[in-house]
């Protein structure tokens, strides 16, 4: 997890956010345990409060879930939500402020699809090189 917290939004909501980006990226998988609130406060100096409140909202979310004595857990199937509502959530949000971009910078269709190739294919050479 990173470390580094901005002043745009509260840290347990950052907090919340880097989990469920580690989740979306394989690095917690279903049934994975999430690191200790203790842990957490203590590596990273922040009030136990705050790191359970970030926790909190996954288990509000069902993304993660509590079991006494032993911990949180990432749920069964929280990557497959997740990827669900952050697809729905880049459409609404995101992806119209994409499109009045690519409009203010008069791209075409064709642009974006060449230089989408362009980054594959230098992706795919570099994966060979390894």
């Amino acid at each position: 997890m990173d470390p580094n917290w901005n002043d745009n939004q509260p840290i347990y909501r950052q907090l919340r956010d880097k989990v469920v980006a580690m989740i979306l990226e394989d690095v917690l998988k279903d049934g994975d345990a999430l690191p200790s609130v203790r842990n957490v406060a203590a590596e990273y100096r922040l009030n136990p409060l705050t790191v359970l409140k970030g926790y909190q909202e996954l288990v509000d979310d069902d993304l993660v879930e509590k079991k006494r004595g032993l911990g949180m857990f990432v749920t069964a199937g929280a990557k497959t939500k997740l990827l669900k509502n952050e697809r729905q959530r880049f459409l609404d949000q995101e992806w119209p402020l994409v499109v009045a971009s690519i409009d203010r910078l008069g791209l075409s269709l064709g642009d974006l699809l060449n230089k989408a190739d362009k980054k594959k294919a230098k992706a795919q050479a570099g994966d060979k090189e390894s």
